[in-house]
């Protein structure tokens, strides 16, 4: 199994929220579609309730197993980047389970640096949708 350079990291209050979440739900997952309102909110989701595209790119595995996945359209705008995946107060997405905390998941970025690039660039390609399932 090959090692990936990282795209994604989660703060220290994300995982712990994540903690809560699975505790409560089980296994989650996030997915970060890009929508008009939320395009900076990953939707977290139980596993299994939410079926990614063929087109999705899986971003790797954050806080032990839980899936980071992205639409291709959204990834290829965010490609150049490293994403942070954070918790803010708030509102959330009536369909994300931490809606009811009153808080929600927000995507921070910052540019990968061109070591970071060339790393990436020298991987096989992210799986997509099509070779997994969430």
């Amino acid at each position: 199994m090959t090692v990936r350079t990282g795209r994604a990291e989660l703060t220290p209050a994300a995982e712990e929220l994540l903690r809560r979440l699975t505790g409560t739900h089980g296994p989650v997952m996030f997915h970060q579609s890009g929508g008009c309102r939320d395009g900076s909110a990953p939707m977290c989701y139980p596993r299994g309730e939410f079926r990614v595209g063929a087109s999705d790119v899986l971003l790797g595995h954050e806080a032990g197993d839980t899936p980071l996945w992205m639409s291709a359209d959204q990834f290829t705008y965010w490609s150049h980047t490293r994403l942070t995946v954070d918790v803010v107060p708030g509102r959330g997405s009536g369909f994300s389970p931490e809606a009811p905390e009153g808080v929600r998941f927000l995507l921070r970025s910052r540019l990968l640096t061109d070591e970071e690039l060339h790393r990436l660039e020298s991987e096989p390609p992210l799986p997509n949708g099509a070779d997994h399932s969430a």
